[in-house]
């Protein structure tokens, strides 16, 4: 008669090498305890929540998002319009003009408008 081998399978070339360790709050810590309980797992067994999790989290379905735009690139638009406001305040108050003329306000509305854009355009995603 074979003798059965004992213990663990071995992984061979699956073997896992990366740790990840995931800390919950209460709430969530019950969350995990309920989806046990609805698979009749025990959660105070080891070995019970890694294969559970790794099941969910390969096998779950996921979508792709759009992904945010460059933000060293926005970053660099945005210093830009605050180095060109800074400019036409600079100058507004070189000149010591207490009513700057119609063209300094539109630029100014527009770059605000400009600045709320990109706002919600980060916002969104």
């Amino acid at each position: 008669m074979e003798q059965r081998k004992r213990g663990r399978k071995r992984l061979g070339n699956k073997k896992r090498y990366h740790n990840v360790m995931l800390r919950f709050n209460d709430a969530e810590y019950e969350r995990l305890t309920a989806i046990c309980e609805s698979y009749h797992l025990d959660i105070t067994q080891r070995g019970v929540i890694s294969p559970l999790l790794r099941r969910m989290v390969l096998n779950g379905k996921t979508e792709e998002k759009e992904r945010l735009p460059d933000t060293l690139e926005l970053a660099y638009h945005i210093n830009r319009i605050g180095n060109n406001i800074n400019q036409l305040v600079k100058s507004a108050h070189h000149k010591n003009l207490r009513n700057p003329n119609g063209n300094l306000g539109a630029e100014i509305k527009r770059t605000n408008e400009l600045l709320c854009e990109l706002l919600e355009i980060t916002m969104k995603a």
